[in-house]
């Protein structure tokens, strides 16, 4: 288990947990929670995570009958979030060529070049995309791996 960061690149994956209750929305919660009791806490996202989070709620809604009233307001919800967002223009052409280079998604790739540039990690609830970052000089952390609760008490 690693710390939580007080600094990190949180992605779209991290950010549905927040709203809707899954496997890992408690630690997204506790993680969460550090952007209103630390004031040195500072969690970035491109702009794409919130189209990114809104498109995954209308997965929900369409293919998991997810309320859609609820869904809408989990978008409210996300939006209001403290959250230090970038765009995504300046990110398109570094994660173009990380996504080529790791055959990922450019969505993706925009997230862990934004931690790259930032030196912070991202911290996501994928955890194909933690392995295909194991051994490099990019740090992309498993939401499940983060020790949240001495976080907490500090």
């Amino acid at each position: 288990m690693s710390a939580a960061p007080r600094e990190c690149v949180v992605d779209a994956s991290v950010g549905v947990k927040l709203v809707v209750p899954e496997e890992l929305s408690a630690q997204a919660d506790s993680l969460f929670a550090l952007l209103e009791q630390q004031p040195l806490a500072h969690f970035c996202v491109p702009d794409l995570f919130f189209i990114e989070c809104a498109s995954v709620l209308l997965k929900y809604v369409r293919r998991l009958k997810y309320p859609t009233y609820e869904a809408q307001q989990d978008i409210i919800q996300l939006t209001a979030l403290n959250l230090d967002q970038r765009p995504a223009v300046s990110l398109s052409a570094d994660a173009f060529e990380l996504a080529r280079q790791f055959e990922l998604s450019a969505y993706d790739a925009c997230y862990v070049v934004l931690a790259k540039q930032l030196d912070c990690p991202l911290v996501t609830a994928d955890e194909r995309l933690v392995r295909k970052f194991v051994n490099t000089d990019y740090k992309v952390v498993w939401l499940g791996d983060l020790d949240l609760e001495s976080s907490e008490q500090e």
